[in-house]
């Protein structure tokens, strides 16, 4: 099973749209938070058929709105904060927050651990889990003062039957 991993879109419609564009192939699709608004949602509904998987982040503000969204994309599951299931036969988790994360894939409980929240893409082991931080799809990534510091859009594919990552880079698009 191929499974699209992303996070913090944070209302960028053309690199989400890059993005869908991009992970077509995927059998699932996986958001570890940050969408923001409502209208991501209905984005995400109509821009990918198969089973979609969201958390909620820190910027996900309107959340009635957004779970009311939902409500029209059979194939949308929210999950507040934290999802834990199985996808192609292996565990998974997701959280938005690396410190809620990385201590669920040290557990051992989870073959898979997705998460966001830093902009930051990172996939390492912790044990014998997977650590997946896609990055972000909004492209920003900000330094100790908090100001933009670099720009790098991305997210990852995972195959679940081999274990395999790659990343999918997003060129910068319009605003």
């Amino acid at each position: 099973m191929r499974i699209a991993i992303l996070s913090d879109i944070h209302d960028h419609i053309w690199n989400l749209g890059a993005a869908l564009e991009k992970a077509a192939s995927c059998d699932a699709l996986l958001c570890c938070g940050d969408l923001c608004s409502p209208f991501i949602l209905h984005q995400l509904g109509r821009g990918f058929p198969g089973p979609i998987h969201i958390v909620f982040g820190n910027n996900d503000a309107d959340l009635f709105r957004i779970t009311a969204a939902a409500r029209g994309y059979p194939h949308v599951s929210l999950h507040g904060h934290v999802f834990q299931g199985q996808l192609g036969g292996r565990r998974f988790a997701m959280n938005h927050y690396p410190d809620i994360a990385l201590p669920m894939a040290a557990s051992g409980q989870f073959d898979f651990v997705c998460y966001g929240h830093n902009h930051v893409h990172n996939v390492h082991s912790i044990n014998a889990t997977v650590a997946i931080n896609p990055g972000t799809v909004m492209g920003a990534i900000f330094g100790p003062d908090g100001a933009p510091a670099a720009f790098r859009s991305s997210f990852v594919v995972l195959d679940s039957d081999t274990g395999q990552t790659g990343t999918h880079e997003i060129p910068a698009a319009g605003c």
